[in-house]
């Protein structure tokens, strides 16, 4: 990345200043700098983007796997999944967590918006937010009643039929009765295609390529990174600055206009819990003053737990041998020559949504294919040619919480997902076992499936689906819900992403989901960016838009 504009501050006051430059805070960043004389401070905890590990799309193993630009949080003891503690990365550079991310752009359904607006959030419905999808787009088939051309989010449409495990994969599903749909994230979410992705030349497309980059030359905008924040400064009922520091150093900035935090689902609570915004009892026990009674910060935690399918392949035409030894070499110096090839994908190219039963309207699975095994919980590979399906419970019932330990903001903050609480979470898990499956055994992947690696075939009883579930499930990297929006005593933000109670500070990013979205969650949180920035600026909302959305015909009766 160019150089950053100052990388110290050289004044003390400014319009905005925004906590994070993930996906949301690049965002931010660049619309509110577009207006002349606008001065924001940008700040990241992280370390800037320049490294060829984040470009890279095949890279994002060794992304997950180290501590360079991620958090590297851990949960606590799982209780439901035999105390496993699971990692959780998260982005700790410009970018956040589209600089380490698996790069797929996937939207949720339709009616997932429109939720979120009949439960406490009007003007965040599906036509509010799909002109706010579409301003963000610049996609590669051009613009569409669902698609965007001129946006600075590059997306990338794969060719999955390159793949012959991928187009068999695909051509399964359909023989075992689903349907088959063009696009995703247009009018039909429900079926199995293509998974667009964030890239643009070979490249990762992240929030700070495509957002932040631009904006580096405006005389508006101070970038500080390495700066972790320790409170929201507030004074009277308002936020007035923040404070941080620097390689140890401590300094406070203050705020003419407001604070906004888009720090994410983790450490956006965080950051108001250590500001004494939060639940009174939990802050006293942590040694915080409190400040503002808000007790749902850091509730309501959620993630789609994501579990694995995996066979051997029989012919020689999965990713093994390319991601390893020679084979490794010559992919990636191909990419370093020509940005092309294996290594210019993220190889998560073709997948689909499905409903667990009949009587769920819209599709509450999501699984994407893989043309290599990984081992559950790492990213080695299961040392032969195979492939695997990844299955994501998207509406899970069991929530978490998030707490921190003490008033250090260096300290972790203790993470509790819950996940599988709720019996319906269990049921529909084993439920997709059982689909994924029935897709697998079809004639289309005949010539290359192999014996099945996991579960494994002698797993087949209820009982030992939910045993191989509770060793097994792993997180799919899509926290959300901490800060979130709504009218209910235990909602933490308004329509308008505004702090209850408070004024000059909002919240902008996935933590302000009011219920997790139908699939993965980057998108929506670049969109929510998009639309809080108007908000912010006081501009007329973007044109409603009019386009059509399918629901299946027989979705009452029929479970495909």
């Amino acid at each position: 990345m160019s150089s950053l504009p100052r990388s110290t501050p050289r004044q003390d006051r400014y319009d905005y200043i925004i906590v994070g430059a993930g996906s949301a805070g690049c965002v931010l960043a660049a619309r509110l700098t577009e207006t002349p004389g606008v001065r924001v401070l940008l700040l990241e905890a992280g370390r800037r983007d320049n490294s060829w590990q984040i470009d890279m799309p095949a890279a994002v193993g060794s992304l997950l796997s180290s501590d360079r630009f991620n958090w590297n949080y851990l949960s606590e003891p799982e209780p439901f999944l035999e105390g496993r503690r699971l990692a959780h990365p998260r982005g700790r550079v410009l970018g956040g967590s589209s600089s380490i991310n698996g790069m797929v752009y996937i939207r949720g359904h339709a009616l997932d918006y429109d939720g979120w607006a009949r439960g406490g959030a009007p003007g965040w419905s599906y036509a509010d937010v799909l002109p706010y999808f579409k301003r963000a787009e610049q996609h590669l088939h051009g613009s569409d009643p669902y698609h965007g051309s001129e946006g600075p989010l590059s997306v990338f449409a794969p060719d999955f039929e390159r793949s012959p495990l991928a187009a068999a994969f695909v051509r399964a599903a359909a023989e075992a009765g689903y349907p088959l749909t063009p696009d995703v994230n247009g009018e039909q979410q429900e079926g199995f295609g293509r998974i667009d992705r964030t890239t643009k030349n070979g490249r990762r497309w992240s929030a700070a390529r495509a957002y932040l980059r631009p904006a580096m030359t405006r005389p508006g905008l101070t970038i500080q990174t390495e700066a972790l924040v320790h409170r929201i400064l507030l004074d009277k009922g308002r936020a007035i600055g923040v404070e941080y520091s620097v390689r140890g150093q401590r300094q406070q900035v203050h705020a003419d206009a407001e604070v906004i935090v888009s720090g994410g689902a983790i450490n956006s609570p965080q950051i108001l819990l250590l500001s004494g915004i939060g639940a009174s009892d939990d802050l006293r026990a942590a040694g915080v003053q409190p400040i503002h009674e808000l007790p749902g910060v850091g509730a309501h935690l959620n993630d789609h737990p994501d579990i694995v399918v995996q066979h051997r392949c029989l012919q020689p035409v999965s990713l093994y041998g390319i991601n390893r030894g020679a084979g490794k070499l010559l992919t990636g110096l191909r990419w370093f020559i020509r940005h092309d090839g294996l290594a210019a994908s993220n190889h998560f190219e073709a997948g689909g949504f499905i409903r667990s039963r009949p009587g769920v309207d819209f599709p509450d699975l999501q699984l994407t294919f893989m043309p290599l095994a990984i081992q559950p919980g790492t990213v080695n590979d299961a040392g032969t040619h195979s492939y695997q399906v990844h299955i994501d419970l998207l509406r899970p019932k069991s929530l978490g919480r998030i707490k921190i330990r003490s008033a250090d903001p260096a300290a972790p903050p203790s993470l509790l997902f819950n996940y599988l609480m709720d019996p319906q979470d269990r049921q529909d898990l084993r439920t997709s076992v059982r689909l994924t499956r029935e897709i697998l055994a079809q004639r289309a992947l005949a010539p290359f499936r192999g014996e099945e690696l996991s579960p494994g075939p002698s797993v087949e009883a209820d009982a030992e689906i939910d045993a191989f579930v509770r060793k097994g499930v792993e997180t799919c990297y899509h926290p959300v819900g901490t800060c979130r929006m709504g009218t209910g005593t235990d909602c933490v933000v308004d329509e308008q992403c505004r702090v209850r109670g408070l004024e000059g500070l909002r919240v902008v990013d996935a933590s302000v989901m009011p219920a997790i979205v139908s699939g993965n969650t980057n998108a929506p949180t670049i969109m929510i960016a998009e639309k809080a920035s108007d908000l912010i600026r006081g501009k007329t909302p973007l044109e409603r838009s009019d386009a059509r959305v399918w629901i299946h015909p027989q979705w009452q009766i029929a479970q495909r």
